[in-house]
C-alpha cells in the first residue's frame, strides 16, 4: 500500500499534524536507538486528550503494544495499535527537560552550534503545541514509542536500551480525528553520554477504522465500549 504522506525526522525532530479518522500512521525506527515522544488531542475538541491512567487500567497493562488501544479522557479511543515489532513501549517515564539534558549531555546551545544544538522533549512539545493554541497547561503524560521501561519487584524503573532496534515499527490506526504532537528527543532514562542522532520515518496510509471483528476491539471489554462510544460520537457529528 502506498502512503499518502511521508516524513523523516532526524535527531531531535518535532512534528504536529491532524491525522484523520480511518488513517493509519506507521512509525519506523530507521537507525535504531530512537525514542518518539507523543501527545494526542481530539482535533475537533482540543480539551479531550490522551489519558494514560485510563489506557493502562482499562487494559490491565503497564506498557503498550498490539492489540492495545490509546484511550481519551472522555471514554473514547484515539488509536488502535494494529501492528508492532518492538513489543513494548513506555507509558510512564515522561520526557526530558532543559536541566536533565544539560546534566547528561553537556551544554550545546544554538548560538554556537546552530541546528545541531541539544533540544529537550518538554520544549519541543511546547513549540509544537503553540502552533495549535495550546501551552503548558495542556502538557500531559506522554507515550514513548520504541523505549522499554520495566519495573522490578521493588517498583524501581529500569530502561532497556537494546529494545530500540533498527527497522522496528509500530502502526497506529486512528479512530478519531486526532492532533498528533511528537518529537524524537532522547528518552529521559537513556544512559547514553553522547546525544543520540537517530532517524524515524513517519508514514500515513488510508485504511479505515476498526471493523466489527478486530483484535484491538476484542482484546478488552473496555476497548469494545470505548470504540462504541467513538463510533456513536461520529454518527451524531456526521
Amino acid at each position: 500500500m502506498k502512503p499518502i504522506y511521508e516524513k523523516t525526522l532526524t535527531k531531535s525532530g518535532m512534528w504536529s499534524q491532524v491525522v484523520g479518522r480511518g488513517k493509519t500512521m506507521r512509525l519506523t525506527n530507521v537507525t535504531g536507538g530512537a525514542n518518539v515522544g507523543m501527545l494526542l488531542y481530539n482535533a475537533d475538541q482540543l480539551t479531550e486528550r490522551y489519558n494514560m491512567p485510563d489506557t493502562l487500567k482499562g487494559q490491565y497493562v503497564f506498557y503498550l503494544t498490539h492489540p492495545y488501544c490509546l484511550h481519551s479522557d472522555m471514554g473514547r479511543i484515539f488509536a488502535s495499535i494494529t501492528a508492532d515489532t518492538a513489543g513494548w513501549h513506555d507509558t510512564v517515564a515522561g520526557t526530558t527537560n532543559a536541566e536533565s539534558i544539560l546534566q547528561q549531555y553537556g551544554e550545546k546551545d544554538y548560538q554556537d552550534h546552530g541546528n545541531d544544538f541539544h533540544r529537550n522533549g518538554r520544549e519541543c512539545f511546547l513549540i509544537e503545541l503553540g502552533k495549535w493554541g495550546l501551552g503548558v497547561r495542556d502538557l500531559l503524560p506522554n507515550i514513548n514509542w520504541f523505549s522499554k521501561v520495566e519495573a522490578d519487584e521493588e517498583g524501581k524503573l529500569h530502561y532497556s536500551p537494546e529494545s530500540s532496534e533498527a527497522g522496528g515499527y509500530v502502526d497506529l490506526r486512528f479512530e478519531m480525528n486526532t492532533l498528533v504532537v511528537l518529537n524524537t528527543c532522547p528518552h529521559p532514562f537513556d544512559p547514553a553520554t553522547t546525544y543520540p542522532k537517530t532517524k524515524v520515518k513517519l508514514e500515513v496510509f488510508e485504511t479505515g477504522t476498526a471493523p466489527e471483528v478486530d483484535p484491538c476491539r476484542d482484546s478488552r471489554p473496555e476497548n469494545q465500549w470505548a470504540l462504541t462510544n467513538t463510533e456513536d460520537y461520529y454518527k451524531l457529528r456526521s
